[in-house]
């Protein structure tokens, strides 16, 4: 109904809504779902409504994995330890690193961590255990 009136179709969420549907969050759901879609579909976004699946530009990056978050984590710990030889971190201590694919600086909140892990080392597994303690960690 939105194209036969001669309106173009809206590429952001909230231009346009028609019967309580947000055609530009539709259209984008398109886009960044186009493998999700059949090849019909496909074929029907493209040749009759113009719809292009989304470029590797416009796609969210993907989440981070805990196991992700935790190696980023212990980078910073193993950083603050080889600049100051032990893990007796402040609870409310940030470490700053430079890591991941875009070499970006993150900050973690390693005091906080530290105390995390020494709270949970009935849960890690061995792996992580002696990761930590060969760092310096003290676990009591």
């Amino acid at each position: 109904m939105h194209l036969d009136a001669g309106e173009a179709l809206p590429t952001a969420a909230g231009d346009v809504v028609r019967q309580g549907e947000d055609l530009g969050r539709w259209v984008q759901s398109v886009r960044l779902g186009w493998d999700q879609l059949t090849t019909v579909q496909q074929w029907m976004c493209e040749q009759v409504l113009g719809i292009e699946p989304a470029s590797e530009d416009e796609k969210p990056k993907p989440r981070r994995t805990q196991a992700d978050k935790w190696a980023m984590n212990y980078a910073a710990a193993r950083q603050f330890y080889e600049r100051e030889g032990h893990l007796q971190v402040p609870r409310k201590h940030v470490e700053r690193i430079v890591g991941g694919e875009s070499q970006e600086e993150r900050e973690h909140k390693l005091g906080a961590w530290i105390g995390n892990q020494r709270s949970r080392a009935a849960t890690l597994t061995p792996e992580r255990m002696e990761l930590l303690s060969a760092i310096g960690m003290q676990w009591s």
